[in-house]
């Protein structure tokens, strides 16, 4: 996947994966062995690395603050089915403090009869928290699934202002 990096918020370690294109995947502290990095996968060697570590981490800061995050590392969703990347897109124009259902997405992408889809792709997010899964909900704006569990998603919304069931 390329480089592994270590995040510290004050909600936790989390840890980025960069590829040579950007942001691959975003893991919650604790998540997918994420305490096993090695000293080698140390950003500094590569000035854009760095550059995107820091977007990164300050995106990351902003959004657990529950703010809209200033500026992105660049995403790379290489190897994901185009309706992946297009729910991806749609939660990119998600606010803070702003939900939708399963159901809305998918309607708004021409395909309402996908909510299910939709619910499957934002469970195979590999950007959570930046790409804001957690804003969206099941009907009847019930809490739904969550990659990083339900205690993460109800903290982020919490931070945003908004009590989900």
């Amino acid at each position: 996947m390329g480089t592994s990096v270590s995040i510290k918020t004050r909600e936790g370690t989390f840890t980025a994966f960069f590829s040579d294109r950007g942001l691959a995947r975003l893991d919650f502290p604790g998540q997918h062995g994420a305490e096993k990095l090695s000293a080698r996968n140390d950003p500094s060697d590569s000035p854009e690395l760095h550059r995107w570590q820091k977007l990164t981490a300050q995106a990351l800061e902003q959004v657990l603050a529950g703010r809209r995050p200033k500026a992105l590392p660049p995403l790379d969703w290489s190897g994901h089915t185009g309706f992946q990347q297009q729910v991806w897109r749609a939660l990119l124009s998600l606010g803070p403090g702003e939900t939708k259902t399963y159901a809305q997405i998918a309607a708004e992408l021409g395909k309402p009869r996908a909510a299910r889809a939709t619910g499957g792709a934002c469970g195979a997010n590999p950007i959570p928290v930046l790409v804001p899964c957690h804003r969206v909900l099941a009907a009847k704006g019930r809490l739904g699934g969550f990659s990083g569990g339900l205690d993460w998603k109800r903290r982020l919304l919490a931070a945003e202002g908004v009590s989900a069931k």
